[in-house]
């Protein structure tokens, strides 16, 4: 009965989050690819576009790299790197630069302190231990007799941690965005139709963001409704 009932709130909590999940990456993929296609009037890389926006807020100490594979993309607040994918850094794409600008939006961020990346970034081991500890406690704690019924707590304490990185992740890549959006328009890198386009672009990603956050709660509410029916009977 209890690995029915395990299994039935999977399939309950866990369907809404799945079908978000596909939408979303499909969304971002499918904007993506359509943006990429577009070649931005100036003729800006995604590189330009991190350089112009780095430099217009004042920032001297971050590097920029070029990495392989796409959607990669990524800032390194220990190493002071942005760091842009095959498709973004020598691409003069709108989406480029929507993706580049976004990534030195994170190192804007950092420059001037933005409180929930610097509250990101002082969880993320934590956050990670506790992302691959928390199954496999839970999963041992509910295959053992009530009397440790600890393990399952510990576990779900552990799961918790994750699910408050992904909410805090969420204000700091809307942020990032705002920051990137915002910088393109003063700077003139993409007219105002283009910069619509960027938008869009950057709106898909944070989907993704949204639907992983929406994901981990979901998840944890199950857990715990399945760990309240244990201590029940």
């Amino acid at each position: 009965m209890g690995f029915y009932y395990y299994n039935w709130s999977y399939f309950v909590f866990m369907l809404p989050a799945l079908i978000l999940t596909l939408w979303a990456q499909a969304s971002v993929k499918s904007t993506f690819e359509k943006y990429s296609r577009i070649r931005n009037q100036r003729g800006l890389t995604g590189a330009n576009a991190a350089a112009t926006v780095l430099r217009n807020n004042g920032i001297t100490d971050v590097c920029l790299e070029h990495i392989s594979r796409n959607l990669t993309d990524n800032f390194d607040p220990r190493d002071h790197v942005i760091r842009l994918s095959d498709s973004v850094y020598d691409v003069s794409s709108v989406a480029a630069v929507g993706v580049a600008a976004h990534e030195a939006g994170h190192a804007v961020q950092h420059a001037v302190g933005y409180g929930p990346m610097k509250l990101r970034t002082a969880i993320i081991p934590v956050a990670r231990i506790g992302s691959q500890l928390a199954m496999p406690m839970i999963v041992i704690g509910m295959l053992l007799p009530v009397q440790f019924t600890f393990v399952v707590t510990a576990g779900i304490w552990f799961y918790s941690l994750a699910v408050f990185f992904e909410i805090v992740t969420l204000p700091v890549e809307f942020n990032a965005s705002s920051r990137a959006l915002a910088a393109i328009a003063d700077s003139g890198i993409l007219s105002p139709e283009e910069l619509q386009g960027a938008k869009k672009v950057l709106r898909a990603a944070a989907m993704t963001y949204l639907a992983a956050a929406f994901t981990a709660v979901l998840n944890l509410l199950r857990l715990l409704l399945i760990f309240g029916r244990r201590n029940d009977r």
